[in-house]
């Protein structure tokens, strides 16, 4: 089966012979491509709602693959049960969201070795708690479809240093890299954070005043990265 850019570059940081957990797996297209390319051994797919879980058992019943891919109804990590999957995907979730998963399920995150994430918003709150929670981030890719880019991180367990308050706006891997969608994807930010600060700048009182400095600080720091790739 052929899968969306987004969806594609995700099963990419899966390792060969793992055993995953696709959570809030949507449609199931995720683990019915890892099975069908023999990617993964195993597949857990979960999702919180009743109605995407069952078109996901469709398709993988559909596809033959219900002797590899189990489908559980649930939330967050709450489905799994320690040392029962090496990797997880978190995909198609706002950072806070995401955040809140991997807190409330310490126990079974101690026992997952990699996690790709791809949050839809709030990234700034993921990486900042993947920081200050002995989470590693390994790389970063952004991926462009249609006319938006999205942003895929993969972690590990592991003390990484935050050196520069930019890194939480704009991943370190992304500029380390060079990604060729970094440019196009600081412009976009700049740019929102222009419209906001016009927005702020109208009100005259002291809290509006202190988000425009912080507003523009941010932005400024955005336009400086530009000069870095």
């Amino acid at each position: 089966m052929k899968l969306s850019p987004r969806l594609k570059a995700i099963t990419k940081f899966i390792k060969y012979n793992s055993i995953v957990a696709d959570i809030g797996t949507d449609h199931g297209y995720i683990p019915v491509y890892l099975i069908e390319n023999n990617i993964s051994k195993k597949v857990i797919a979960s999702d919180v709602n009743e109605g995407p879980l069952n078109n996901a058992k469709a398709f993988i019943t559909k596809k033959g693959f219900e002797e590899k891919i189990e489908t559980r109804l649930g939330n967050g990590l709450k489905v799994l049960q320690p040392d029962e999957v090496d990797t997880v995907i978190i995909a198609g979730m706002g950072g806070t969201l995401i955040k809140n998963i991997l807190d409330k399920s310490k126990r079974i995150t101690e026992t997952i070795n990699n996690f790709i994430f791809q949050p839809m918003v709030d990234s700034y709150n993921l990486r900042k708690y993947l920081y200050e929670n002995n989470y590693k981030i390994i790389d970063e890719k952004l991926v462009k479809e249609g006319e938006r880019i999205y942003e895929i991180i993969y972690v590990e367990h592991g003390k990484d240093y935050l050196e520069n308050e930019i890194y939480l706006l704009v991943g370190k891997k992304l500029i380390e890299n060079k990604d060729p969608y970094a440019k196009e994807f600081i412009q976009n930010k700049i740019q929102k954070y222009e419209g906001i600060m016009k927005k702020v700048e109208k009100s005259k009182t002291v809290e509006s005043k202190k988000k425009y400095e912080k507003l523009k600080r941010e932005r400024d720091s955005l336009m400086e990265v530009i000069k870095w790739l």
